[in-house]
C-alpha cells in the first residue's frame, strides 16, 4: 500500500490545515516535489516551510517509519538531503548519517480512496477497469497507447542489449538468437533460445552453400540426431554432425527439451528448425539485408523461408506424411517482423544514432494488421480496438507491466478511475 500513500502525497489528498511534525513543527507544503522512480528519495525538490522557515530538498515515504532503518537509509548519504520523512506509522525516529534527526509528519490514506483502490485490485474481471474505458476519450487512449508502445520499444531493446553482451557485441548472433527464440511461437521459445545459443554462427557461414550441411549441424545441436537413424536421410545427418561437430567442437546441447504436445504439426520443432536452416541457408548476413529493406513485402520475402525437399512429406525424423510445402504463413511471417525485425530496427537505430531507422520501426507496426490473441481480443471487449500492430503491442505492454503487477496507480487509465474518488475526497479535504 506504500504506493497508495505516495499516490495521497503527490495529488494532496489530505487536510493542508492544520500540519505537524511529530515533534510539534507547523508544516506546510508548497511543493510535494516531482517523483522519483529511480533510486534515491521518493520525491524530488520538494519545498517545505517548517515552523515558517522554507526548506528545499527530497521526502521520503513510508508506510512505517521503522522502514527508514530497514531499508538502510541512516546509513546512505543519498538521503541526506531528505527535509521530511512521511508514514503512516509512527514506531521509529528516522536520522541522516551522521545522527541528526529528521522531521516526520504522520499521514494516513483517506479510507473512501482506500476502498475504491482496494476494490480495483480485487476486481476479477480483467481488466479491472473494464467499466471506466468505453468512456475515455480517442484522444486521451490514442496518448497512452503511443506513450506504451514507446515502453514496449524500450524494454525489447534491453532484452536486446542483455543479449548483446553475452555475444560480444556481434549483433548478427544477437539477431539469429533472438529470431530463433521467436520461431518458438511461444511454447518452444525458452528451448530455441538455449538451442541458438549452442549454434556458432561462424560455422554456419563456412557451410552456408549446403542446405544439407546446415540442416545436419541444427538439428545436431538441436539433440533431434541422437537416436538410431530411422531412414537413410536420418543417417546420412548423423553422419554428416559427427564430422561438422569433430571438426568445430561442437557437442549437442543437453538443455533442450523440445515440446510437442498440443503442437499442430507445423509447428513441430523439427519443421521450425528444417525452416530456419533454410532461411540461413540462402541468407547471408539476414540482419544486414533487413536493415537496408525499407518496405514490408521485401521482409516478408526475406523471412519466407521454405524447408529441404526432405520435410515436404515429413513433420518428424522418419515418419511420412501427405506432401505438403513447410513455408510459413503470412500470419507466422508477420508475427517475426513484430517480435524481431522492428525490435532490431529500433534497437540499430538507437545505437547509431540512425533515427530513419527507428521511424521504419514504427511505421512498419503502423502497417501491420493487430495480433490476434486473447489479450487484444479482451480489451476490445472492453472497447478499447487495436488498429494496428503498434497498438496491439502497447496493449500487451499495458497488461504485462500494469495490469499484472497490479500497478494501477502508475497506469493513466488506473488514475482516471482514481479520479472520481479523488475529486470527491480532494473537495472534502480543501473545505
Amino acid at each position: 500500500m506504500e504506493q497508495l500513500l505516495h499516490y495521497v502525497w503527490k495529488h494532496k489528498l489530505f487536510a493542508l490545515q492544520p500540519l505537524q511534525t511529530t515533534d510539534g513543527q507547523t508544516v506546510e507544503i508548497i511543493d510535494v516535489g516531482l517523483p522519483n522512480i529511480h533510486a534515491g528519495p521518493d520525491f524530488f525538490n520538494a519545498k517545505i516551510k517548517l515552523n515558517g522557515v522554507l526548506w528545499v530538498g527530497n521526502v521520503e515515504i513510508h508506510l512505517q517509519a521503522s522502514d527508514w532503518f530497514a531499508h538502510r537509509h541512516h546509513l546512505d548519504p543519498a538521503y541526506d538531503s531528505v527535509i521530511l520523512h512521511v508514514a503512516s506509522r509512527m514506531d521509529a525516529s528516522p536520522v541522516r548519517t551522521n545522527g541528526e534527526p529528521i522531521p516526520q509528519m504522520e499521514l494516513h490514506c483517506p479510507p473512501a480512496l482506500l476502498a475504491h483502490y482496494e476494490q480495483l485490485l480485487q476486481e476479477d474481471r480483467y481488466p479491472a477497469c473494464h467499466e471506466l474505458i468505453p468512456s475515455l476519450s480517442a484522444f486521451f487512449l490514442h496518448s497512452w497507447l503511443s506513450a506504451l508502445q514507446v515502453e514496449r520499444f524500450e524494454s525489447k531493446t534491453e532484452q536486446i542489449h542483455h543479449r548483446l553482451k553475452a555475444c560480444n557485441s556481434h549483433w548478427e548472433n544477437a539477431f539469429f538468437i533472438t529470431l530463433a527464440r521467436n520461431f518458438g511461437f511461444g511454447v518452444n521459445s525458452d528451448t530455441f533460445e538455449l538451442w541458438a545459443k549452442t549454434v556458432p554462427l561462424t560455422a554456419v557461414n563456412k557451410h552456408r552453400d549446403s542446405l544439407f550441411q546446415v540442416e545436419a549441424l541444427f538439428f545436431g545441436q538441436a539433440g533431434l540426431l541422437q537416436e538410431l537413424p530411422i531412414d537413410t536421410y536420418t543417417e546420412a545427418l548423423i553422419k554428416e554432425y559427427a564430422y561438422l561437430s569433430h571438426k568445430f567442437g561442437l557437442t549437442p546441447s543437453a538443455d533442450c527439451h523440445w515440446r510437442f504436445l498440443r503442437l499442430r504439426p507445423g509447428n513441430f520443432p523439427h519443421i521450425r528448425i528444417a525452416q530456419l536452416a533454410c532461411l540461413y541457408h540462402r541468407s547471408q548476413g539476414l540482419l544486414s539485408q533487413l536493415m537496408e529493406t525499407d518496405n514490408l513485402k521485401q521482409v516478408r520475402e526475406l523471412l519466407r523461408g521454405g524447408t529441404s525437399e526432405y520435410w515436404l512429406t515429413h513433420y518428424t525424423f522418419g515418419e511420412i506424411s501427405p506432401a505438403h510445402p513447410k513455408t510459413l504463413s503470412n500470419n507466422s511471417i508477420d508475427l517475426l517482423i513484430i517480435n524481431t525485425v522492428v525490435p532490431f530496427l529500433y534497437a540499430y537505430g538507437k545505437h547509431k544514432a540512425n533515427e530513419a531507422l527507428c521511424q521504419r520501426a514504427n511505421r512498419f507496426l503502423e502497417e501491420l494488421k493487430p495480433e490476434n490473441n486473447y489479450i487484444i481480443r479482451t480489451w476490445q471487449e472492453c472497447g478499447l480496438k487495436a488498429n494496428h500492430a503498434g497498438d496491439s503491442q502497447a496493449l500487451i505492454q499495458l497488461k504485462k507491466n500494469y495490469c499484472d503487477p497490479k500497478k494501477c496507480l502508475y497506469c493513466r487509465i488506473g488514475y482516471e478511475y482514481m479520479k472520481k474518488v479523488t475529486r470527491k475526497q480532494g473537495d472534502e479535504v480543501t473545505r
